[in-house]
């Protein structure tokens, strides 16, 4: 993929060229707007509310609402005045312990890749943050704006992450959460049961988006002229009626067991293959170890 951005990487007087790119794609369902009699897309336009004609652009300026009704607009020299210098450094200002930053903080991810030249700081700067547990914190200028970034490891790559400023994050305390003290010691062992018994590896591949699923499968048969029947989501809604969360932990529990022990259905998408003995997988590493030596 295309470099987003090119430029160095500064700690301390250490430089390293590196690039950004791209680490995510959306892959959402896209529509267009279309007329119902003739199936013309529609166009926006930008028209005055109270003429109800077009305005061109050329007649359009940006203003800032500072109170109801009431605007400051800003000229091209007001931009100009308040734009930063335009750098291609991301200058790291701290080095921060990773379980400190709140997840809220980040935002988008890029991969920054080594330029010709940078590999070996690159490498040792990747192996001192893991070492570590540390997160680089600085800014980046992208597109013309300031952002706070986190540059961090992900296997073998460092990830940089457009994070939010602290006034963008909202306080825990503008909301009212339950005590800990309102969680019974038998509720709190039966739920640790419970998420003992679902856990599992992350393994990304298997959780899919099926909302968009059934709108690809209604889209290709109206494509082909057919008719798509879509199973109906099951109805766990308890008509207001006050949960006993102990009887529902044990029908988790109960329902949890009954998926362990049943065999994977005949015909299914996609199997996940069986996972060797612990035991197996060592004694694998060292006959491996044993042939190369």
């Amino acid at each position: 993929m295309a470099s987003i951005w090119k430029g160095s990487i500064n700690f301390g007087l250490v430089n390293i060229p590196v690039e950004l790119r791209a680490a995510v794609r959306t892959d959402h369902v896209a529509f267009r707007l279309l007329n119902a009699e003739d199936m013309s897309p529609v166009k926006y336009q930008r028209v005055n509310p109270a003429t109800g004609e077009e305005v061109p652009w050329s007649d359009i300026v940006k203003g800032y609402e500072y109170t109801k009704g009431k605007f400051i607009v800003l000229t091209e020299d007001d931009f100009k005045a308040a734009a930063l210098e335009s750098s291609k450094t991301i200058d790291i200002c701290d080095f921060v312990p990773e379980s400190e930053i709140d997840p809220r903080f980040f935002e988008s991810p890029y991969f920054v890749v080594p330029s010709k030249g940078g590999e070996k700081a690159y490498a040792l700067l990747r192996e001192v943050m893991r070492d570590t547990a540390s997160v680089g914190v600085g800014k980046i200028i992208m597109r013309q704006s300031q952002h706070l970034a986190g540059l961090h490891v992900v296997g073998e790559a460092l990830v940089l992450e457009l994070m939010r400023f602290s006034n963008e994050v909202i306080d825990p305390k503008d909301y009212a959460f339950p005590p800990a003290s309102d969680v019974r010691p038998n509720e709190r062992s039966m739920a640790a049961e419970l998420v003992k018994s679902l856990a599992a590896p992350f393994e990304p591949d298997k959780y899919t988006d099926d909302y968009r699923a059934n709108l690809m499968r209604i889209i290709q048969a109206k494509a082909k002229g057919e008719k798509v029947t879509l199973d109906a989501p099951a109805d766990d809604s308890d008509d207001g009626k006050v949960l006993d969360l102990m009887s529902r932990l044990q029908a988790s529990l109960e329902r949890g067991k009954g998926r362990k022990s049943r065999p994977a259905a005949a015909g299914s998408l996609k199997k996940t293959p069986a996972r060797r003995p612990a035991k197996r997988r060592v004694a694998t590493k060292r006959a491996r170890h044993a042939r190369s030596a």
